[in-house]
């Protein structure tokens, strides 16, 4: 095994696996996550919101999506809590069976047309759960590679999980096109759009497979018992209140450019765009592995020139990704579509893989899943959860999508402010960060 493959001391598995068993969670849990905003793009209008018309039925559609980004900073201290104080791998193994059940259950749901007002608000409910779910997990999945691995190659580790959204978005996408191309409209509509979320249940048994075979992390079981803390999410407000707010402000526009493209776009690509449903979701797998290209190099890149700077390139660049984006999506083509896509998409990684190693690096050990988790999930609530939102509104009240590129290039810039403001991070912050840093 080489030296860059070992774990530290007091860690039994070799970092390959631990990388692994994080990023395959992840990508479970994010697929879960992201078969529902497809399908809210797609059909959720039609068989939870049919009274209420094409335009007003795909808004509250994707209003369901965004109500899981208010639950998950609520997962993030919840699972936060309990992965600060009683382990990293327990917490994750709770994160991943409540995701499963709450994705098979959406998959098991009767329409509107058959239990009226009730179906709506039953998916309401089952979408907060997963909320619940993915606010606990990116944080814990961080911390498996993060908190294992050698400081020098941190950010080559910490991407791992980061790679779950793009590659669980590529396998949302290829699943319903599988669908898409072996079923009639009238049969998608019918039942095919539940084939994704019961299937899942099969990824989810793998998941936990592989996450019951790992241990707790080296950081986690050298910590301090001195310094534990019975709230976390106390000691972090209390403490690193600064760090929590530009953490999440640096992340945000990652949020934003990612849920454009994954929920927004799906949906302006056959409604605006006219493109069949099938070239949509096709030009969606492409989207998504430019994605994971551009995490992988954003991520290894850091361990070279620091996190900051890479953060700092990744957010400068999505402004200039929002301008052209949109001007590049309206020529109308499919492959117009598919470079428009993967502009939005590919800006992102660059911010995003040093992100898996620098969150968890702003927080000491012992309120370390709390504080990175909170940072990371209000960011979702601002970034993701509101601007496809926002984004909708906008098209509808001004009659151009030009409007989308000019607020995407303008979080970028409050992204970039963000990241220059916060303290630069390195090999050495995992174990040398005091408990009571400055903000």
């Amino acid at each position: 095994m080489s030296q860059s493959d070992a774990a530290p001391a007091g860690a039994a598995p070799p970092m390959r696996r631990i990388a692994i068993a994080s990023m395959t969670g992840t990508v479970i849990e994010f697929y879960d996550f992201f078969i529902y905003g497809t399908a809210a793009a797609l059909v959720f209008n039609k068989v939870f919101f049919p009274s209420l018309g094409a335009a007003a039925g795909t808004a509250l559609a994707l209003a369901t999506f965004g109500v899981a980004f208010v639950a998950r900073p609520f997962g993030s201290v919840l699972f936060g809590h309990f992965g600060d104080k009683l382990g990293r791998k327990r917490t994750l193994v709770t994160t991943l069976l409540l995701m499963g059940l709450s994705t098979l259950a959406i998959g098991l749901l009767p329409t509107t047309g058959a239990i009226g007002i009730a179906a709506p608000i039953l998916l309401v409910l089952l979408r907060i759960l997963q909320g619940l779910a993915v606010g606990g997990e990116w944080a814990g999945a961080t911390l498996l590679t993060a908190e294992n691995s050698p400081g020098k190659t941190r950010g080559k580790y910490a991407l791992f999980p980061q790679l779950g959204p793009s590659l669980a978005f590529a396998l949302a996408s290829a699943t319903f096109l599988v669908t898409a191309l072996t079923m009639s409209n009238e049969s998608f509509l019918a039942w095919g759009w539940r084939v994704p979320f019961i299937g899942s249940v099969v990824l989810v048994a793998v998941g936990l497979y592989v996450r019951l075979a790992i241990t707790e992390t080296a950081a986690f079981m050298a910590r301090e018992k001195t310094t534990s803390t019975r709230m976390p999410v106390m000691e972090v407000l209390s403490t690193h209140t600064g760090r929590v707010l530009l953490g999440a402000g640096s992340t945000m526009a990652v949020f934003a450019f990612f849920y454009i493209g994954v929920t927004y776009l799906t949906s302006y690509g056959t409604q605006e765009l006219g493109l069949p449903r099938t070239t949509v979701l096709a030009m969606g797998i492409i989207g998504g592995l430019v994605f994971a290209a551009t995490t992988i190099a954003g991520a290894i890149l850091s361990d070279r020139v620091g996190r900051r700077k890479m953060i700092i390139i990744g957010n400068a660049s999505a402004i200039v990704g929002g301008i052209i984006a949109f001007p590049i999506l309206d020529i109308g083509t499919a492959w117009a579509f598919g470079l428009g896509l993967s502009v939005v998409l590919g800006v992102v990684g660059i911010a995003y893989g040093p992100q898996g190693a620098q969150l968890p690096e702003l927080f000491p050990t012992h309120y370390r899943y709390t504080g990175a988790g909170m940072a990371y999930n209000l960011a979702g609530v601002l970034g993701g959860g509101v601007v496809p939102l926002v984004a909708t509104a906008l098209v509808a009240g001004l009659g151009s999508s030009l409007a989308i590129g000019v607020l995407l290039a303008g979080l970028s810039v409050i992204s970039l402010l963000c990241t220059i403001a916060l303290p630069d991070t390195n090999a050495e912050s995992i174990t040398s960060t005091p408990a009571r840093a400055a903000a």
